[in-house]
């Protein structure tokens, strides 16, 4: 396998997961108010947006690169 496919394969694994989820989730905890051993904590919810029209373009670059990938190799 050639780089070309491994990062075909790639792209299409990343495009398809920006398709289905359309971002990414996570939950970020940061400290508010300390008043001596006494703490409180905010846990909030962040999400890092990724477009299905990124998500489309990868999974259609993907699947060229491993298309010309399988076409430029020779038979020994």
């Amino acid at each position: 396998m050639n780089v070309a496919t491994l990062v075909g394969i790639l792209l299409i694994i990343l495009g398809a997961i920006a398709l289905a989820f359309e971002g990414i989730s996570y939950t970020k905890r940061r400290e508010t108010v300390q008043v001596g051993p006494i703490g409180a904590t905010v846990e909030q919810r962040e999400t890092i947006p990724m477009s299905p029209v990124l998500g489309g373009v990868a999974l259609v670059a993907g699947i060229a690169l491993v298309v010309a990938g399988r076409r430029g190799r020779r038979p020994s």
